[in-house]
């Protein structure tokens, strides 16, 4: 069995990026994706997807939910291992654990090649710190009153990306753990 992750782009944050979780199920399944589940209403989708990897993976799901839900958003799938790896790469611990919803761990599409850039952005009190194809991001005032946008974090480090707070990195590593 080999069980992925996919994260779907900004689903579920207004009326036209409406994905329901029970659909999103029965796209996986009927793509012979198996034992597809869902973590909350943000497109957090685990699944069995046997040999294929992770790029087809994606390009299949964002081709496929365009067709059937008319949402184009970009998908990032990881593995098992890769997901534990973004855990414990968090080099925000404290932070984790005494504040997470104000921490978030941004999953890239591509590792960038600096953070300069977006380092020099950060004129509040954010942090960030960029690991491989994660970027963690901490807004110890709250991610709404901050100009650290997902938008502004792309642009920054040139590559695409979905973020996803503490709290629901944690739910779907718990979804994935072995029983």
């Amino acid at each position: 069995m080999t069980v992925r992750i996919a994260l779907f782009r900004a689903v579920n944050l207004g009326p036209q990026t409406k994905l329901q979780m029970a659909g999103l199920r029965d796209m996986a399944s009927e793509l012979g994706l198996r034992n597809p589940r869902t973590v909350i209403a943000s497109g957090n989708l685990v699944f069995d997807g046997g040999t294929r990897k992770e790029a087809v993976l994606e390009k299949l799901l964002e081709k496929e939910t365009e067709a059937r839900f008319g949402l184009k958003t970009d998908i990032f799938v990881r593995t098992v291992p890769e997901w534990g790896e973004l855990l414990a790469a968090n080099p925000f611990s404290e932070q984790a654990d005494a504040d997470p919803s104000h921490l978030v761990a941004m999953v890239l599409r591509d590792a960038p090649s600096s953070d300069a850039e977006l380092q020099a952005a950060l004129t509040g009190s954010e942090r960030a710190t960029i690991v491989g194809r994660c970027a963690y991001l901490y807004y110890p005032d709250g991610i709404g009153e901050s100009r650290v946008t997902s938008a502004l974090v792309e642009r920054k480090l040139g590559t695409r990306g979905t973020a996803r707070n503490w709290n629901t990195m944690r739910k779907v590593a718990a979804l994935v753990a072995p029983a």
